[in-house]
């Protein structure tokens, strides 16, 4: 990990209700209550140089040094801390998520145990929940062990064994035993506190590993591709099934370039490459989760526009603000609270709605296989993708102030026929998969007609139908199976998309101006397409070579935000961020050997 990456150098704990961001310091410097897309308890991270409010840290007198490490194959997460003198404390950090009274465990809760290993070890608990989004202090009050934070909307106790004048007056302290802390819902702590935060940990880190176990992965990257599915897994709302693209708001995109949006939602074509990911990998759970989330979305729609994305709740207003008060990421506001893209026509979202759903149809492993009733509502979303097919919209890189007809949307509107006459042939209804078949022929027609710019293989596919530009979701043309990577056509493509959008080891969305001007960074899931695209035109020792230099440039925890300034290798954009850790399992799944080939 280089220097510069620092500032994103953040290890998510989380149990699926709740998450939390860790610093390289071992402070939980971002977090939300209730829920991911709450009010954050935790704003540090956003606050500026201001890092003594929203922040929940231990500072070990006389630090000199830190080391952090996850528990393996757990989003535990084990931080040393080491004073000038040789002193040493261990904090042991994570959310409970077990199986308990036969449903799943996982409370509005932290938990972090403080370990004395070496010397005199002395600490000072700062502990500083905000409320309203960091516009002011949560009051408090104590009783023998707990202090209670009343933060917005649900508060928080705080159960210890650790005296708790020494956290009310900020006063430092010598730790000479295992201290145990609780922050979760303001309820009496049932049971003794050492016992059961060390039986949480233990229930918490067997819960993980077994689910790491029942993953089916490369023979290469196994580490690199467990941290991911683990990573992506926490951004799964398990309540309702949502998943969110990132677990912050307002990183920028680039420095200054008040690109700063909020990814605490869950958006439709984000979702869709996450469980796309994770079905590779078998982790059913996620998917299925996320297929109820999805039926209750196509209920609500009642057959007509999907929205681009939703709450976590499937809330479909999502009005965007800033919080002014809030200094922003190294002091690059502004901080947003909302994301206006809900108001937008995105029509690649009907495709990445059938995509995994048609999947439910087929799979005999599901606990619940869909059936004809489900494929009714189904067909309700496919004729939405019909008309949509060649109508203007702001594309998947959400244009705020044009529209086109783009070719990534009109071609997921042709998956979106294509696969739901794949399921009316698993289903026996021959007629149906006649009339899907057809309208998805039709589609294809209309986009060879209007996407192709030129003549014979000198030509290239538009972004849109209007106008010849670029974009990488064309790349995606392979991975949705509209074309074959030796077509003539794809190839004369990808060759105008390297020279126009490569940078070195990265690509961009797309070259031209936008909204806010010309792109700044590299976007990362880009470049994994770059790489799944090598791969399947059959150069793989070239996308073996750039799939491991981006691996070089994951943080310490071994994760990856949304954007990389494509000269210097720094991390820009929210974090974690799904899209990237897609790339990372596809590409390796696609890129490793057979496990066959082991001897």
């Amino acid at each position: 990990m280089t220097a510069h990456q620092s500032d994103l150098d953040l290890w998510p704990i989380g149990n699926c209700q709740v998450s939390g961001l860790i610093d390289n310091r071992g402070g939980i410097v971002w977090g939300c209550v209730p829920r991911v897309d709450g009010d954050p308890t935790f704003c540090a991270l956003l606050n500026g140089d201001s890092q003594d409010v929203g922040v929940w840290r231990f500072e070990l007198e006389g630090q000199v040094s830190s080391y952090q490490e996850y528990i393996r194959n757990t989003p535990i997460l084990l931080t040393r801390l080491e004073s000038k003198d040789g002193s040493m404390v261990e904090v042991l950090d994570f959310c409970p998520r077990f199986e308990r009274s036969g449903r799943m465990y996982r409370p509005v809760a932290y938990a972090r145990i403080v370990r004395p290993v070496a010397g005199n070890p002395r600490i000072k608990v700062v502990l500083k929940p905000m409320k309203n989004y960091g516009a002011e202090v949560a009051e408090t009050t104590s009783g023998t062990n707990h202090i209670r934070y009343l933060t917005q909307g649900q508060a928080l106790r705080l159960s210890t064994d650790a005296a708790v004048g020494y956290i009310q007056d900020g006063r430092t302290f010598r730790i000479e035993e295992d201290t145990h802390f609780f922050l979760g819902p303001d309820e009496p702590f049932v049971g003794n506190l050492r016992e059961q935060v060390r039986r949480m940990e233990q229930s918490t880190r067997s819960y993980w590993q077994n689910w790491s176990r029942s993953l089916a992965t490369p023979f290469e990257w196994q580490q690199e591709v467990i941290r991911a599915a683990i990573t992506l897994k926490l951004c799964q709302h398990e309540e309702t099934g949502a998943i969110v693209a990132a677990l912050t708001t307002s990183i920028p995109e680039a420095p200054h370039s008040e690109r700063n949006w909020d990814y605490r939602y869950c958006w439709i074509r984000d979702s869709y490459y996450t469980v796309q990911a994770l079905n590779r990998l078998g982790a059913l759970d996620v998917l299925e989760k996320y297929l109820g989330y999805l039926r209750n979305i196509v209920d609500s729609a009642k057959g007509g526009q999907i929205q681009p994305l939703y709450s976590v709740m499937g809330v479909a207003e999502l009005n965007e603000t800033t919080a002014s008060w809030l200094a922003g990421y190294r002091d690059m506001g502004p901080v947003r609270v909302g994301n206006a893209a809900y108001k937008q026509v995105q029509h690649d979202c009907y495709g990445q709605i059938v995509l995994p759903t048609v999947q439910g149809f087929l799979d005999k492993r599901l606990l619940r296989m869909a059936d004809d009733r489900d494929f009714e509502s189904l067909e309700q979303v496919g004729e939405m993708a019909w008309k949509m097919h060649d109508q203007p919209d702001a594309g998947l890189w959400e244009f705020r102030t044009r529209q086109e007809v783009h070719t990534y949307s009109a071609v997921m509107s042709w998956a979106a026929c294509d696969r739901l006459a794949t399921a009316a042939h698993y289903l026996g209804k021959e007629d149906r998969e006649s009339f899907w078949r057809d309208r998805a022929n039709t589609i294809a027609a209309t986009i060879e007609d209007k996407a192709w710019k030129g003549n014979g293989e000198g030509g290239h596919y538009g972004a849109s139908f209007e106008s010849d530009y670029l974009d990488a979701s064309l790349l995606q043309l392979l991975e949705l199976r509209f074309i074959d990577p030796a077509d003539g056509k794809f190839l004369s493509t990808f060759e105008m998309i390297e020279r126009d959008l490569r940078r070195g080891e990265h690509m961009l969305r797309y070259a031209a101006e936008d909204d806010f001007g010309a792109p700044e960074t590299a976007f990362n899931i880009c470049t994994f397409w770059l790489i799944e695209a090598l791969a399947l035109m059959d150069r793989k020792d070239e996308a073996r070579t750039l799939f491991c230099a981006m691996l070089d440039h994951r943080t310490g925890s071994g994760l990856l935000s949304e954007d990389m300034d494509f000269e210097t290798g720094e991390l820009w954009g929210n974090f974690p961020q799904t899209y990237s850790l897609v790339g990372i399992i596809n590409c390796a799944s696609l890129l490793s050997k057979s496990w066959n080939t082991v001897r």
